[in-house]
């Protein structure tokens, strides 16, 4: 019954917040007792609300209460003491199931507070106090660990203080003079100083990495904004020039309307003031006519003769002989000049629009790492691409057919009209379509020497000289296809080519990479020759038919 009333006097005395006797107690309006400390940290907590409550009941204080300390409970707290009562611990102060427990206490077991190392116990911070002694000051405390029993060798049950760097493990003495014996054998804490040490520079190693990253990502921050405002600052200066275009567009349309207004209002008007000279024509032959017609009616002979010479004169017709000579043809010829214009901004687009694609891809900030080239033909098919022949650039030898998709060399020239993209010295013909990244297309190849090749816009289109033959200059690259194999050319320079001979020619292209690969098709792909450079320009499909009845054939692959 003693211990019984102990712990209702300790419950009695003790703060409801910290679950410890009351220090400084002080009693609230509510009648309910805490130490100074707990309550004001309590109403610190609640001072942006400006109410203040009880932990217990919850009542509510505007404003703050002024706390002062009971001294008749400071006064009784103190005798408890000296009779020996002390506040239980707090439940927050017992070991639960994720904690490490004291290895001394008894019964309900107290979290622990150190482990010591040399006598392999884990203590709390009631039962560590001898450790605080002169006796116990060189054992090594260290933070709680479960993990002590693992620093006792499982076979000779003793600490182990050794490590065994042959077999890179703890052991104790024991072991370094039985199965160890002859090993490279130091102390636990030498190799712990040696291994600290191999830590340091590991660590020293990471943060230099840590901070050469960190100025990595603050440099791609830096990049991702330059992008964001060059990107921004082009799309402005984009939508600026393209409502250029379109005002510039506008204007001459709005002239071209004006002077069809202009020109019609000046010949609908001449035409009226004829067609009007025209209808009073008619009115007066009309009256003259009428006038004939009562003479002729008169049947007095002399009065006849006497009126006729006044009435039969006739005035003169209008002149108008250029209504039966000009055609009738009017503004048609605008309508074909405004077409033709259309049709060469089209061209323009198309071929200018290539560069701009171009320019836009090529913004690459973090270079990728090289796609695998294809290797089977079902793998280049993934990346075949519809090409046509320009017959604007096509010698007058030469012949398209099947929608621009093959060429014939004639012996008579066709009858194409001037351009200045025509080849006029070799039989050659580029293609409408410009390549970029990755391309693959097929070529069915007769006669005695076809030229497969790609070549950039701007090479020579004039005369027989080797800066406009593909594969003769630094412009374009080409494969000779004839009757006993092939050769490769490029800038003039001839490379032997070997390969199983074939009337179907592969082309894969990889702009980007500066990938350009030719292959002999048949059952299966031979690669003939492969180049590795860099593009510098949009790209286009070549033919070069070098005898008369050769024939070329760019083939549908989807």
């Amino acid at each position: 019954m003693a211990q019984k009333g102990d712990q209702l006097d300790r419950e009695s005395f003790s703060c409801s917040i910290c679950l410890d006797l009351l220090k400084d107690p002080v009693t609230i309006p509510c009648g309910h007792s805490y130490c100074m400390s707990c309550i004001k940290g309590f109403w610190d907590g609640e001072d942006q609300r400006k109410i203040y409550s009880c932990p217990q009941c919850r009542q509510t204080f505007t404003p703050r209460p002024v706390l002062v300390k009971s001294t008749m409970l400071a006064a009784l707290v103190e005798q408890l003491k000296k009779t020996g009562l002390q506040a239980t611990p707090a439940d927050h102060c017992y070991a639960g199931p994720e904690d490490v427990a004291c290895d001394v206490c008894t019964g309900r077991k107290m979290k622990a507070f150190k482990s010591c190392l040399v006598c392999l116990i884990t203590y709390c911070e009631k039962h560590l106090q001898l450790h605080y002694e002169s006796a116990f000051k060189k054992h090594k405390l260290v933070e709680p660990s479960k993990k002590l029993q693992e620093n006792i060798c499982s076979r000779h049950d003793e600490v182990m203080k050794m490590f065994c760097r042959t077999d890179q493990q703890s052991i104790c003495y024991l072991c370094s003079v039985d199965e160890h014996k002859g090993h490279d054998t130091v102390s636990a804490a030498a190799e712990r100083t040696e291994r600290q040490r191999e830590l340091e520079v590991s660590r020293l190693n990471i943060q230099q990495r840590i901070q050469d990253r960190e100025k990595d990502v603050k440099l791609l921050q830096q990049e991702v904004e330059a992008v964001s405002r060059s990107a921004d600052k082009a799309v402005e200066n984009s939508e600026k020039i393209f409502t250029q275009l379109i005002c510039l567009l506008q204007e001459r349309s709005s002239d071209v309307k004006q002077q069809i207004r202009s020109q019609q209002e000046t010949e609908v008007s001449g035409v009226k003031e004829l067609q009007e000279k025209m209808q009073q024509e008619i009115t007066e032959l009309k009256r003259k006519d009428a006038e004939l017609k009562q003479l002729s009616h008169t049947e007095d002979h002399n009065q006849f003769l006497h009126n006729y010479p006044s009435v039969s004169q006739l005035s003169e017709p209008t002149d108008s002989p250029s209504i039966n000579i000009r055609p009738l043809r009017y503004f048609e010829d605008v309508t074909a000049a405004v077409s033709e214009l259309r049709d060469k901004l089209q061209d323009i687009l198309r071929d200018k629009w290539t560069n701009i694609s171009q320019a836009v891809t090529e913004v690459d900030v973090l270079l990728s790492e090289p796609e695998t080239e294809p290797k089977t033909r079902a793998e280049f098919l993934k990346y075949s691409c519809e090409i046509t022949l320009d017959p604007n650039t096509a010698h007058t030898l030469l012949l398209l057919s099947e929608g621009n998709r093959k060429v014939e060399r004639m012996s008579q020239p066709q009858s194409y009209s001037s351009h200045p993209d025509r080849f006029t010295g070799w039989a050659q013909v580029l293609s409408r379509e410009s390549l970029t990244g990755r391309c693959y297309w097929e070529v069915v190849w007769r006669g005695k020497g076809v030229r497969v090749a790609v070549a950039y816009k701007n090479i020579s289109r004039a005369g027989q000289s080797i800066e406009s033959l593909f594969g003769s200059n630094d412009k374009s690259w080409a494969l000779y296809c004839y009757t006993n194999g092939y050769n490769f050319w490029f800038n003039n320079i001839k490379t032997l080519v070997s390969g199983p001979l074939s009337s179907r020619v592969g082309v894969y292209l990889d702009h980007r990479a500066g990938i350009l690969s030719f292959y002999s098709v048949s059952e299966t792909m031979t690669l003939l020759h492969r180049v590795q450079t860099t593009f510098t320009q949009p790209l286009y499909a070549g033919l070069c038919l070098h005898n008369v009845g050769a024939t070329a054939e760019l083939c549908k692959l989807k």
